[in-house]
C-alpha cells in the first residue's frame, strides 16, 4: 500500500504543477499585466499610475525565465502558490491569506451541515424508491427527481427568499451572525435551498446504484434464503453500494472549503464562495487565481483520499 500511496502522491504533485502552469497561462498571458492594472484602476488611469501599480503588485517583471532567470512572474507564481504566500488583493491591497482565513469559518458552517443533511435525506429516499422499484412510487420519485434537477438554483433561492423569508417571515432573507445562538437562524434558509436543489440529482444517482446492486447474485441468494426485502435493502444492498456513495461524498469534501458560490452570494454569508464572487465582480485577478488554485488542490487531494478510502469500506479492494 505504501508504494501505491507514493505513486498517487507523485501523480497528484504532477497534476498540481500542471494546474499552476495553466493558471499562469490564463492569468498572465491571455490577460496582460497592463490589462489587470487598468481593470483595477480604471481605463482612464494615467500611464505612470499604472506603472507604479504594477511595481507595487510585482507585475512589472518579465513573464518567462529566459527573459530574466532570477526575477520573473512564472517563478514568482509557483513560489507564491506552493508556499501559500498569496500576496495582496488587486482590488484593495488587503492580504489574501487573511481574507481566506476569515472566510473558512462561515463557509464550513454552511457547507458541512449541507453535506450531512444532503446525505441523510438522499440515501433514505433513494432506498425507498429502490425498494418500490417498478411501481408508481418509483416512477413518481424519478419524475420528481428530474423535475428538481431541471429547476435552476436561482429559482430555488428567489422562491425561498420570497415565500419563507418575506411572506412567512420564518427566517431572515440574508445575513450572517457568528454567534452560536443566532447562527442556525441565518443558516436555515440557505440549508433548505441547498438540500432541495441537490436532492434530486443525489436521489437519482443513489437509486441507480441501489438498483444495480439489487440485481447481483448475492441479493438473489439472500431472497432465496427467505430474507425480507427491507433487510436486503439495508443490510446487503446499502453495504455493497458504499464505494460509489463514498466516491460521491469524498469528492464533495473539497467544495466544503471553497464554499457554495451562489448560496453565499445571495444569502450574504461572508465565506470563500462570496470572496470568489466578489473577486470576479471586482476583476481581482490575484484573489481569483488563489481561489482557483485552492479549489484545484483540494480536489486533487480529495481524489487521492477517495482512492485510499475504498479499502476501508470494501475489504476486496487491493492497492497495487
Amino acid at each position: 500500500m505504501g508504494a501505491y500511496v507514493l505513486r498517487r502522491l507523485s501523480y497528484g504533485i504532477g497534476v498540481v504543477f500542471g494546474v499552476l502552469f495553466l493558471l499562469f497561462i490564463l492569468f498572465f498571458t491571455v490577460t496582460k499585466p497592463d490589462d489587470i492594472a487598468r481593470r483595477a484602476l480604471g481605463e482612464k488611469a494615467p500611464p505612470e499610475v499604472i506603472e507604479q501599480w504594477k511595481i507595487n503588485h510585482g507585475y512589472d517583471r518579465p513573464l518567462w525565465p529566459w527573459q530574466d532567470w532570477d526575477d520573473n512572474l512564472l517563478f514568482d507564481h509557483y513560489e507564491r502558490m506552493l508556499t501559500f504566500d498569496f500576496g495582496l488583493s488587486d482590488a484593495d491591497d488587503s492580504p489574501i491569506t487573511e481574507r481566506i482565513a476569515s472566510g473558512v469559518g462561515p463557509s464550513l458552517s454552511l457547507t458541512v451541515p449541507l453535506l450531512v443533511l444532503g446525505i441523510l435525506v438522499a440515501i433514505p429516499l433513494s432506498l425507498l424508491v429502490a425498494f418500490f422499484r417498478e411501481t408508481y412510487i418509483d416512477r413518481m420519485g424519478v419524475f420528481l427527481c428530474v423535475l428538481a434537477m431541471s429547476v435552476s438554483m436561482l429559482l430555488y433561492i428567489i422562491g425561498a427568499q420570497f415565500l419563507i423569508g418575506k411572506v412567512l417571515r420564518w427566517y431572515p432573507i440574508s445575513g450572517f451572525d457568528s454567534n452560536l445562538l443566532m447562527l442556525p437562524r441565518f443558516l436555515a434558509l440557505p440549508l433548505i435551498v441547498g438540500v432541495l436543489s441537490g436532492v434530486g440529482g443525489d436521489v437519482r444517482f443513489y437509486r441507480t446504484v441501489f438498483l444495480e446492486e439489487s440485481s447481483r447474485d448475492f441479493v438473489r441468494t439472500a431472497r432465496a434464503k427467505g430474507a425480507s426485502e427491507a433487510r436486503i435493502m439495508t443490510r446487503h444492498v446499502l453495504r455493497n453500494a458504499m464505494i460509489p456513495i463514498l466516491t460521491n461524498v469524498v469528492l464533495a469534501i473539497p467544495f466544503l472549503f471553497t464554499g457554495a458560490l451562489l448560496l453565499e452570494a445571495f444569502f450574504g454569508i461572508p465565506g470563500l464562495g462570496s470572496i470568489t464572487v466578489d473577486a470576479i465582480a471586482a476583476n481581482d485577478f490575484s484573489t481569483l487565481r488563489t481561489m482557483v488554485f485552492i479549489g484545484s488542490l483540494l480536489f486533487i487531494l480529495g481524489q487521492i483520499a477517495t482512492d485510499l478510502s475504498y479499502g476501508l469500506v470494501d475489504p476486496r479492494v487491493r492497492f497495487e
